[in-house]
This record gives C-alpha cells, sequence and structure tokens, in this order.
C-alpha cells in the first residue's frame, strides 16, 4: 500500500498553485463554425493566426486595451463572439497597421478591427469607447458625401457633439487649426471626389446592418 505524500513542515496539507478547473459553465466550448462565417465576411484569414503575440507586442497602443490583439483573434477562431462584446480593443485600434506589418502569416488584422465594428454596431452593441465611435461615423460621413475626408468639417462636428463650440478642446483644436491653415496644411474649403460613382457601391448598406 503507497505511503500517503507529507504534507508542510507544520503538518498542515501542502497547497497547490494551481487555479481551480473553471466550471462547466464557464468553460469555453470552441465552434469552428463562427471562425468560417468571420473569414467569409471579413476577407481575413484569422484562422492563420497561431498566437505568436508579434501583434500584441509590437502594437503601440496595447497599454490601453483590455483584450490584447492576439487575445481578439483567438476568440473569433473559438467561436465566442460574446467576449468581444463591450471589449474597448476593437474601437482603441488605430489601424496603424503595424501589426500587419510584423504579422508572419499577414493577417490582416486592422482590417478584422473594421469588420468587428460593423458587426458590433449591427447587433445593436453598445461601444465601450463612444467617443471613437462618434468619430468613426463622421469619417466616415465624409468619405461617403465626397470621396475624402475635409478635416475642418471633421473636427468641427467632433467638437460639437463632444464639448461644445467653446469648450476648452474645441478652442484648442481652433487654434491648430488656424495654424495649418496658415501654414497651407489643411485647405479652407473641401474638396470633392469628381468621379464618386463608386462610392455608392461602397456604402451601399448592408442587409440587416448599418456602417459604425
Amino acid at each position: 500500500m503507497s505511503e500517503p505524500i507529507a504534507g508542510a513542515p507544520n503538518g498542515e496539507p501542502l497547497s497547490s498553485d494551481r487555479p481551480p478547473a473553471p466550471s462547466p459553465e464557464e468553460a469555453i466550448r470552441p465552434d469552428g463554425r463562427w471562425l468560417a462565417q468571420v473569414e467569409a465576411a471579413s476577407g481575413v484569414k484569422a484562422g492563420a493566426c497561431y498566437g505568436c503575440k508579434k501583434c500584441s507586442n509590437g502594437c503601440p497602443l496595447s497599454f490601453a486595451m483590455d483584450l490584447h490583439p492576439y487575445q481578439v483573434v483567438r476568440y473569433l477562431q473559438l467561436g465566442q463572439m460574446d467576449k468581444l462584446e463591450g471589449s474597448s480593443t476593437v474601437w482603441i485600434c488605430a489601424s496603424c497597421q503595424t501589426c500587419l506589418t510584423r504579422c508572419p502569416n499577414q493577417v490582416d488584422l486592422p482590417r478584422l478591427m473594421d469588420w468587428l465594428k460593423e458587426e458590433l454596431v449591427r447587433r445593436g452593441q453598445a461601444a465601450p469607447e463612444e467617443k471613437v465611435r462618434l468619430f468613426h461615423q463622421l469619417f466616415l460621413k465624409g468619405v461617403a458625401k465626397r470621396g475624402r475626408v475635409f478635416e475642418g468639417e471633421l473636427m468641427a462636428g467632433y467638437m460639437l457633439k463632444t464639448g461644445g463650440a467653446f469648450g476648452p478642446e474645441a478652442i484648442k483644436n481652433a487654434r491648430l487649426g488656424l495654424t495649418m491653415l496658415k501654414k497651407g496644411r489643411m485647405k479652407l474649403l473641401p474638396e470633392r471626389n469628381k468621379d464618386r460613382r463608386w462610392l455608392k457601391a461602397l456604402f451601399r448598406e448592408p442587409k440587416g446592418g448599418s456602417h459604425a
């Protein structure tokens, strides 16, 4: 008969550093069908990610995210879309392309994040970073109207909806805009893309959803 394992020197049982096993309700049940749907809808091969974490290690905004970029992809691979609802990471992503540049399998994470924004809006999910969502909406509205962004209109609309026309941030940005105007870095009047027929197809509202 085997001898029992000795306890601690003081006679107490040895403690284990292992975390407790998740309950059946907390355990993740992977659903591969969801990954196929995400790849088809977004055009991004999210299944090619093998978790090297180069995207997260190089992301300049990871310090402000509640989920690292690689974790977003992993939840999608496991079919856990509900884990991303309410996450700020999707909205904080600046689409700077650093992650795509570093990715050994060229997983287009910025494009995937943009698709996730649209999907969360379609589901009626509130954005934790509401100001980011507002900026996103105003940016797309300007592109849909002219085919390009007019910075003056974009920032004026953003300031009016966030801090008011005469708030400290609005005044600060107005001064910055005036400096940019003097240096020729911003135009007084907006330019319009002459051929805007392609915009109708680009911004055609998908069935069951709308642009973020």
